[in-house]
């Protein structure tokens, strides 16, 4: 009988991490939880209501009226992210909230919120989570740590191509700037940096296929459960 286990699957911005983690627990028969979604959400949330990310007291109150879901949607086939009920998916994809994310990532009181419920959805296990810190903290035990990289100048073409395919108008060098940008905001950030946990596996998918890396993934994952 196979263990159950969680997979953590951090690393730089528009490196697949959440294409991968799809695939791989829709592959293993696992939850797929997108944390990143989850700071996009709260960064619209933000935006909208016109939230100063530097005053605490309007972030607590802000957070107490923010709820993030997901639900599996049958005609695509994907898990979409809903906002106090209301599909958010598209919108939180923009650059208007790529360019803002990782500062509202970077406030305490938001990692606070987001990592609890983090930690929740993982109580059961069998789960593939992705983001910038969950091999490091948010679940420093998971069996399975991949720290996903890419040369930076094919993660912009990666990033401009998803843009421009869902009808995003943008210019490519916008979109290097901003990769840049969110490299080194989550990697200085003071609360939980972007950071390889060291039993982590490293993944670089600079030159490989979609296919190519979940069967890598997978041989990684059978050696640890079989």
């Amino acid at each position: 009988m196979l263990k159950d286990i969680i997979i953590a699957i951090d690393g730089y911005s528009s490196c697949g991490k959440s294409t991968l983690a799809k695939a791989l627990a829709s592959k293993i028969g696992y939850s797929y939880i997108d944390s990143g979604a989850m700071y996009r959400a709260v960064t619209l949330y933000f935006l909208d209501n016109q939230i100063d990310g530097n005053n605490s007291k309007q972030v607590l109150e802000a957070l107490q009226d923010i709820h993030v879901t997901f639900r599996f949607n049958p005609q695509t086939g994907l898990s979409e992210t809903y906002l106090n009920d209301v599909n958010v998916e598209k919108e939180i994809r923009t650059m208007r909230i790529s360019s803002e994310v990782s500062f509202v990532s970077s406030i305490k009181e938001v990692r606070t919120s987001m990592v609890d419920l983090q930690r929740k959805a993982g109580i059961t296990r069998r789960i593939v989570m992705d983001g910038r810190d969950i091999g490091t903290n948010v679940f420093p035990e998971a069996e399975l740590k991949i720290f996903m990289l890419a040369d930076p100048k094919v993660r912009a073409h990666r990033r401009f191509k998803e843009l421009i395919e869902k009808g995003t108008p943008t210019d490519i060098e916008l979109v290097f700037e901003n990769l840049q940008y969110r490299d080194y905001t989550d990697s200085h950030r003071k609360e939980n940096p972007l950071t390889q946990a060291e039993d982590s596996i490293i993944l670089d998918n600079s030159d490989l296929t979609q296919d190519q890396q979940l069967e890598l993934v997978l041989g990684w994952y059978n050696k640890i459960v079989s």
